[in-house]
């Protein structure tokens, strides 16, 4: 099992655009596995469109792989989603790492765009079905309750075949879902426990379906800061304020804000509970801070967990 770590944006905490690549270019230059982009269509915080992000990435980077963590499925077209996805596969060689999700029952975009919540999860499956078609066969025929499609077919196909489906959510159903349907996990926000029974419930939920998955395709996401719970860059941030921890509430397990070396131990305990691959959300409050805790991250927490050598 290779430990391998990849970084996501929570907010937008960039002065421009120049600053977003600036930091993404330093990723790839210091070798970082991945890079992430998170998935909000309505929000006023700054949020980059998902596919958009990456596709940038496509024509700017090399080598740095990319993915969306994680699309809502049920929000957009299945054809539209497997073409852009497939688009931005091509145009990286083969760099892409589409990770999808239901989405949360009470999100504000399904009644801003005059949609229900309701059967997300049996739209999503046949999604995702059609979606792995649809990479990989010259022509799909396809009848289902949400979606029917005669003679459908996307040139480029993806470079990758078959084409990685990562998806994520610690539900019951999520966990099915991804031993059914997907060739990779990354659970969101999630205690070290909640990951190791996530990561035991898709094995038992693959092997019923006959499949399965590769160790290497499980993974954690963390939010994490290097310093203190009371600096102003914990206290202000909407990603801290939105998943519902108080003032008088320890922020942990949740979240791993303190030094290196609780950082390092919280990563090993993934590590323990299944978890290889790491997606590292920095608490940052702007374009410098967030630069200070990638580097830190980088010189002095991926060496002590990767097995490979790490530049700087």
């Amino acid at each position: 099992m290779s430990i391998r770590t990849g970084f996501g944006l929570i907010n937008y905490p960039f002065e421009d655009g120049f600053g977003f690549f600036r930091w993404v270019e330093m990723l790839e230059r210091c070798g970082v596995d991945s890079v992430w982009q998170s998935d909000r269509l309505i929000s006023t915080d700054n949020y980059l469109e998902s596919l958009s992000a990456l596709a940038s990435l496509a024509g700017c980077t090399e080598r740095i792989k990319f993915g969306m963590n994680a699309i809502v499925a049920p929000l957009r077209d299945p054809l539209v989603l497997a073409k852009q996805c497939a688009t931005i596969d091509f145009l990286s060689n083969g760099r892409l790492l589409p990770m999808f999700g239901v989405g949360y029952p009470k999100a504000v975009e399904w009644d801003a765009t005059g949609r229900s919540s309701d059967h997300r999860g049996s739209r999503a499956n046949e999604m995702f079905e059609l979606l792995a078609r649809l990479w990989s066969e010259e022509s799909v025929n396809f009848e289902g309750k949400f979606f029917n499609y005669k003679n459908a077919t996307i040139a480029p196909r993806p470079i990758q075949q078959p084409m990685p489906l990562w998806i994520g959510g610690t539900s019951p159903a999520a966990i099915r879902r991804t031993g059914r349907l997907g060739s990779g996990w990354i659970g969101g926000i999630a205690s070290p426990e909640d990951v190791r029974t996530a990561i035991k419930g898709i094995k038992m939920e693959a092997a019923k379906a006959g499949r399965v998955i590769d160790d290497d395709h499980y993974g954690a996401s963390l939010g994490y800061r290097i310093g203190s719970p009371d600096d102003d860059a914990v206290t202000n941030s909407p990603f801290v304020k939105r998943t519902g921890i108080g003032e008088n509430i320890d922020l942990n397990p949740l979240f791993c804000i303190g030094s290196i070396g609780e950082m390092i131990d919280r990563l090993r305990e993934y590590v323990e509970a299944g978890a290889s691959k790491f997606v590292l959300f920095p608490i940052a409050a702007g374009e410098k801070d967030m630069i200070e805790q990638t580097r830190r991250v980088i010189e002095e927490v991926m060496p002590a967990i990767e097995d490979r050598p790490i530049a700087t």
